[in-house]
């Protein structure tokens, strides 16, 4: 079964974006990033930059229940 979590991260630097993209490529799971009415591909690097950093973004998890708290838990540094 699928569901949704939101959290909000904080990308404030090129090395922050980097691993965190690397790490959402570890999963088999989609994640958007949120920004006003703006949504990009949260695997997508690229995306990642064209979005404001100066502030905390919405990260929206679709993940399958079993993997929630391994995801959650590779992404706790980057939580606000």
């Amino acid at each position: 079964m699928r569901k949704m979590t939101e959290i909000k991260v904080s990308l404030d630097s090129i090395e922050k974006v980097k691993q965190f993209v690397s790490i959402t490529n570890e999963f088999d799971t989609d994640f958007d990033l949120v920004s006003g009415r703006y949504v990009i591909d949260a695997k997508s690097i690229l995306g990642i930059f064209s979005m404001d950093l100066s502030k905390p973004l919405v990260l929206q998890i679709h993940e399958h229940q079993e993997e929630a708290g391994k995801i959650l838990e590779s992404l706790k540094e980057y939580v606000v």
